[in-house]
């Protein structure tokens, strides 16, 4: 071979491994579609022991589950990796073809689940928490305790109660129960379910959309009891002590935290690897010792005091009520325009 030749080559080989080292080391990034809340605690929990573990990136997409879920849609099920919703909005992902049917096999930390939180949906993403909707009520005020979903219709609650908004998570429920209270199946029978609506209404004060705004309405008094979900319990205790969780004879109805694998996503392994280090006893440990999320992995140990905010322990979830989400979600869309007409919104 000639010198010219062999430094020819020389050079182009050196030049091909110039240009091919960076596109190999190339670091990978996950995409997160989560809702962006306790930020500072995720950081130190998840985020940054997860990067040290994968030597990747990781960034987000924020928003709540409506707002999010349309942009998966649009983007047809592209553009994030990994997907946190509610129970209620993954199935609409689901049914809408957004999310892949996950092999539990690289998911070894789902065995360790509660058995609610293992297969929720049929084949889809594990739930990493699991939380509740019940009454919340002011104990120093509603001096008869509340112990079934029928007190809503109390006399002693009139012009007491806040209802969450139709289009929350929780307010639909609270059409399920009215037909309960009316003997009534809500999915069956929705004039049934809606005269019960309409008896409620002379308890309520308002509707509440968010969090915060149910809080303010104990804070000033204007509301002795709500129907709530579970997270909202320590903020409405930290302005209202005297605020007690009922204990309901026929039990609160649970609420998933699910997560997923959208069908587009770019890094699916890495998707798997994060899954499943979320769901590690060490993780949910940190999480429900330091306020974040209820735990979903049986190893968890919380203190009384720990596991008083959460939704925690076998004999609690063995006790909640489930509420079908496909039936929720194809009958919510005709149940807002009739609760709207009863509160005049």
């Amino acid at each position: 071979m000639s010198r010219i030749v062999a430094t020819t080559l020389a050079l182009g080989l050196a030049a091909t491994a110039a240009f091919a080292t960076p596109a190999f080391a190339q670091t990978k990034t996950l995409t997160i579609s989560w809702w962006g809340f306790n930020g500072e605690k995720l950081e130190s929990i998840i985020l940054a022991p997860f990067r040290e573990k994968c030597g990747c990136e990781i960034q987000f997409e924020t928003g709540n589950n409506g707002e999010r879920l349309n942009k998966l849609q649009i983007r047809n099920g592209a553009g994030v990796d990994v997907a946190y919703f509610t129970d209620a909005f993954s199935q609409q992902g689901i049914e809408l073809g957004l999310f892949q049917e996950l092999d539990r096999s690289k998911l070894p930390n789902v065995e360790g689940l509660y058995d609610l939180a293992k297969d929720p949906q049929g084949g889809y993403g594990p739930a990493y928490s699991i939380g509740r909707v019940g009454i919340v009520y002011d104990s120093a005020k509603v001096t008869t305790p509340i112990t079934s979903w029928n007190d809503l219709w109390r006399e002693d609650l009139a012009s007491s109660l806040s209802l969450p908004g139709i289009t929350t998570t929780a307010g639909p429920m609270v059409v399920v129960k009215a037909g309960e209270h009316q003997g009534v199946d809500a999915f069956a029978d929705a004039d049934g379910a809606f005269a019960g609506v309409e008896a409620l209404k002379p308890n309520v004060v308002k509707n509440y959309n968010t969090g915060s705004e149910m809080i303010n309405l104990f804070s000033t008094g204007e509301v002795t009891a709500a129907i709530a979900q579970d997270f909202t319990l320590a903020q409405i205790q930290a302005a209202v002590p005297t605020v007690v969780w009922a204990d309901l004879s026929e039990g609160s109805i649970a609420t998933l935290n699910t997560v997923n694998i959208p069908k587009g996503a770019a890094e699916p392994e890495l998707a798997y690897e994060f899954i499943n280090f979320i769901l590690s006893p060490e993780i949910q440990q940190q999480l429900a010792e330091q306020g974040v999320d209820a735990p979903v992995n049986t190893a968890v140990t919380l203190t009384p005091e720990q596991a008083a905010l959460w939704t925690y322990g076998a004999d609690v979830i063995a006790g909640l009520q489930s509420i079908d989400s496909a039936k929720l979600n194809a009958a919510k869309g005709g149940w807002v325009d009739r609760w709207n007409e009863i509160f005049g919104m």
